[in-house]
């Protein structure tokens, strides 16, 4: 089901220049998403060599996948889907909430440069909220449910003990509804789902959901931002 002021799928079908004219009318009016400022996680995974894969599920993959291009040490974030089964793994199917995916990033990144710890205290930050269930925003349906899919024990329980930490220290006027389970299997989304936030910066959607997430980003998390986001185009070529 969608429910949201820009439906992404009307977006894709409607005309650029008409998009981009709404788009720079909208921006003077619309005031940034408030940031919540969190506490960094007690426990973390410790550094080690070679890449690290986790995949995070936190509402519309767009913008979750722009937060982390634009992270400091991530060496990749590829919009995709988990939860289902590769045979189901299409964005019209998706998109009807029947599949058991959620739009997810696979970020890939250098324990050396950041740590799992500071991915999560991203994502919990600024990224989506936390505390909505299947729903993220204007978009509803299990397919933009909140989730951490892991990829070894230690994230596994590092994560559910930042879950524990933060729903202690009430950071949130709710109760966390993340999920948090082993990966089962990521599915690279379309290629025009790629890169979306960096390529259609003035679409409607983007410009009210999700620019502000790359601001509060770039305002609490200064010293892990980078202006030029690592593109999946880039990464690939």
């Amino acid at each position: 089901m969608r429910n949201r002021s820009f439906s992404r799928l009307s977006l894709l079908a409607a005309a650029v220049g008409t998009l981009a004219v709404t788009a720079f009318a909208l921006a003077p009016l619309r005031a940034a998403e408030d940031a919540v400022v969190i506490p960094p996680p007690a426990a973390d995974v410790p550094a080690s060599d070679g890449t690290q894969t986790v995949v995070l599920a936190g509402g519309c993959f767009w913008g979750v996948q722009g937060v982390f291009q634009h992270t400091a040490g991530v060496v990749s974030a590829v919009s995709g889907y988990s939860g289902g089964s590769r045979m189901n793994a299409q964005y019209e199917l998706v998109s009807t909430g029947t599949t058991g995916h959620a739009e997810s990033v696979q970020v890939k990144y250098d324990p050396k440069r950041i740590s799992y710890g500071k991915i999560l205290q991203i994502f919990f930050s600024v990224a989506h909220n936390p505390t909505e269930l299947n729903r993220q925003g204007p978009d509803t349906g299990t397919q933009y449910r909140s989730a951490i899919f892991t990829t070894s024990e230690a994230q596994k329980q590092a994560a559910e003990a930042y879950i524990a930490q933060l729903d202690a220290a009430k950071v949130y006027g709710k109760p966390i509804v993340t999920k948090v389970g082993s990966l089962q299997g990521f599915y690279p989304a379309e290629n025009y789902h790629q890169d979306y936030l960096t390529l259609h910066p003035s679409q409607p959607y983007i410009a009210y959901n999700d620019l502000p997430k790359i601001e509060n980003l770039k305002k609490l998390f200064a010293e892990n931002y980078q202006e030029n986001p690592t593109l999946v185009r880039s990464v690939s070529n």
